[in-house]
């Protein structure tokens, strides 16, 4: 392509930022330290003269929009800062299911194959509908975005490997079901409305189909070690590309010690 022609297409394409707004009131996920912001000097305050404003932030790497590095589970894995740069962008496949499950509820790769095309090598990202109650909607719901949400079948990890999709994007809470995480525990009212719902749609009880020495965590535990990785607390225009192939860029800090890092998401979509 001639750089006249590249530069063409650029002009003419739409830039979609997939990223949740983030402030003092983003929730973190559960038990994670919250956003802190603190101005530590003022233009009015500064010492001979005119001064700057500047501020001093505080904060775990888990507060809105974030991608979970390989260390956050796999200490031999790799940092954000470690990883290349061409990692973070790619074709991708935004699948809208937000018609298909609600609270608790498990989604397959079948359900993601009927809404769009998925390739291997893929980024994926899924939007269950559950972006809606986010701390800035006007449906928010702090308890149902990140302790009812949706999370994957029991075969869907297996599928993510097999399709070697490059990393995964989630509109909720977590890329686990929440009652594959410690807010099983935590929410044990909760646990009871999800079984029974798994039970009613299912015939099993959880730990029948989820066994907790193999799912717990699953999505962290057992694809960190393979390098597939995934971004939580997608949002913004996400609906404007549902069920479409686009291309995808996600933007951390180049931390080379980084566990994860707070970025920020956009789709290009050459309509």
């Amino acid at each position: 392509m001639k750089p006249e022609d590249f530069f063409k297409l650029m002009n003419e394409v739409k830039i979609y930022d997939l990223t949740q707004r983030l402030s003092i009131h983003t929730p973190p996920w559960p038990s994670y330290i919250p956003l802190q912001v603190q101005y530590f000097k003022r233009i009015a305050g500064a010492h001979m003269g005119q001064g700057a404003n500047g501020q001093v932030i505080t904060t775990s790497n888990h507060v809105g929009t974030h991608i979970d590095g390989e260390i956050h589970f796999h200490s031999s894995g790799r940092t954000i800062g470690d990883t290349p740069l061409d990692f973070w962008y790619g074709p991708a496949a935004v699948a809208d299911i937000s018609d298909q499950v609600g609270d608790y509820d498990l989604y397959t790769p079948e359900m993601i194959m009927e809404k769009v095309e998925v390739k291997k090598g893929d980024i994926l990202i899924i939007n269950t509908g559950f972006h809606k109650y986010a701390w800035d909607q006007k449906k928010s719901d702090e308890l149902r975005y990140f302790v009812r949400h949706p999370g994957p079948s029991p075969e869907f990890h297996k599928w993510a490997l097999k399709m070697k999709l490059k990393w995964i994007g989630v509109d909720c809470g977590s890329a686990d079901h929440p009652m594959n995480t410690i807010i099983r525990n935590w929410h044990p009212k909760a646990f009871i409305e999800a079984e029974t719902k798994l039970v009613k749609n299912y015939g099993k009880k959880w730990d029948e189909m989820f066994p907790e020495k193999e799912y717990y965590q699953v999505m962290h535990i057992k694809l960190f070690p393979s390098g597939l990785i995934h971004a939580e607390n997608i949002g913004g225009d996400i609906e404007k590309v549902s069920n479409k192939r686009v291309w995808i860029g996600l933007f951390p800090l180049r931390g080379i010690e980084l566990e994860s890092s707070m970025c920020r998401v956009i789709a290009i979509d050459a309509e």
